[in-house]
């Protein structure tokens, strides 16, 4: 699995933090780091550019997930779902995190660094690599609902 790793100057402490625990996991392929870092010039971008860019790369094919970081995990998951095809959610439960992906079949999770203790968005990223969607499921149809409103 190849995931994207983003956030604004409100989610990057967690970016790092889940970055490394990705870089470790023997799951993940790769981690693409989009930004934002410390030592950018661009280190306030906001994130609708964030949750844009990691849209854009899902869609184009240059990643499968990503997980995204800024101060609620609201912002980014606004941003990332404007992209054409692209399914986002925050979510700060253990259900909530497997349910976006058996349920809804979602290619980004967010969340929010002011809102979610650290160790618990550790185990959330963690469980969330973890699921995958079964096209043959009864919400198969409900997915393709959403895909076949915008023309996916």
């Amino acid at each position: 699995m190849r995931i994207i790793v983003g956030a604004d100057e409100a989610g990057v402490d967690y970016k790092d933090r889940i970055m490394a625990d990705l870089e470790a996991d023997s799951r993940i392929t790769e981690v693409i780091d989009i930004g934002v870092n410390r030592a950018d010039e661009d280190f306030t971008r906001p994130y609708p550019y964030v949750g844009i860019a990691a849209g854009e790369m899902i869609r184009d094919g240059k990643a499968d997930r990503a997980i995204l970081f800024c101060g609620t995990g609201i912002g980014v998951a606004i941003a990332a779902n404007k992209v054409p095809g692209i399914r986002a959610t925050a979510a700060h439960d253990s259900f909530s995190v497997e349910r976006s992906i058996r349920s809804n079949d979602c290619q980004v999770l967010t969340m929010g660094q002011r809102v979610v203790g650290v160790e618990l968005a550790r185990r959330l990223a963690k469980e969330w690599i973890g699921y995958a969607f079964d096209p043959s499921s009864g919400s198969a149809a409900k997915v393709k609902v959403l895909s076949d409103f915008e023309g996916c």
